[in-house]
């Protein structure tokens, strides 16, 4: 019998988070260095999320930023803006968004569970593509094992005007569709990257998706990229347009189905 959420983190996840790094503010162009295509994506006026930009003119967050939480009813591309590397107020580039387009199996709805995290990726295609010095797409790579070491860098609700990075948490849980993490993330951290570490580069192992309660710990969720991407990736395809992401193809993430969390959509 496989083990539970709940001696998963009582095993593996509590030696792992007393090493967790705590988030720091990335309000300098010093302390920002190689994180710009990280940025904010404002809806409209109803909110915003964190995307990643992955190839000049695209962007990689969760589908449910696709929808307003109040209304459920889906933005229209014109409502979306990506704000490349925001800090207080100034980002690195700006641009609107040409079109949205989230996994044909996503359906967004107040409930939420593993199946619906397992497909909440979208990219969002821009209007001109990012072609900054400064602004590097980050590369997509295999998802982690559990135990391995990740981090993240997001927006939040509390942070709204630079992002925040925190370097090190871990993969405590997951299957080969969700992963169940202990990184710190908030209301404004949806579509964040997950990443590792390569030589010194970031790359992009999985998207926030939600931030989660298993038995009273805090933990958060992420979307497991390699299927889920692929589709995605030939949705956009279908209108004839070529779609190239940066990185190597994507492994996938051994184990069984997480358990036992409650969602909340950050």
């Amino acid at each position: 019998m496989r083990p539970t959420l709940f001696a998963l983190l009582a095993l593996a996840a509590l030696p792992a988070m007393a090493q967790e790094s705590p988030l720091v503010s990335l309000q300098t162009a010093n302390d920002s260095k190689g994180w710009n295509a990280v940025g904010r994506i404002n809806l409209g006026d109803r909110g915003f999320c964190t995307g990643t930009l992955i190839a000049p003119d695209l962007v990689l967050t969760a589908a449910h930023c696709l929808f307003d939480k109040e209304t459920g009813a889906r933005f229209e591309a014109r409502d979306l803006h990506f704000l490349a590397g925001l800090r207080n107020g100034r980002a690195e580039a700006y641009r609107d968004v040409a079109r949205a387009v989230a996994h044909p199996d996503y359906a967004y709805s107040g409930a939420d569970d593993l199946d619906r995290t397992a497909y909440d990726i979208a990219l969002l295609e821009l209007d001109q593509p990012i072609r900054v010095p400064s602004i590097q797409p980050i590369a997509v790579t295999s998802p982690p094992a559990l135990g391995d070491q990740v981090g993240v860098v997001s927006y939040a609700q509390d942070r709204a005007e630079a992002p925040s990075l925190q370097q090190i948490c871990h993969v405590i849980d997951g299957s080969d569709k969700v992963l169940v993490l202990s990184c710190d993330v908030d209301f404004g951290s949806s579509g964040a990257p997950i990443f590792t570490m390569k030589d010194g580069v970031p790359q992009i192992v999985s998207v926030v998706s939600a931030k989660a309660e298993a038995d009273g710990k805090k933990v958060s969720l992420g979307t497991a990229l390699e299927a889920p991407l692929a589709v995605v990736m030939a949705e956009m395809a279908k209108e004839n347009r070529a779609v190239s992401v940066a990185g190597s193809k994507i492994g996938t993430l051994s184990g069984g189905k997480a358990s036992g969390a409650k969602f909340i959509k950050p």
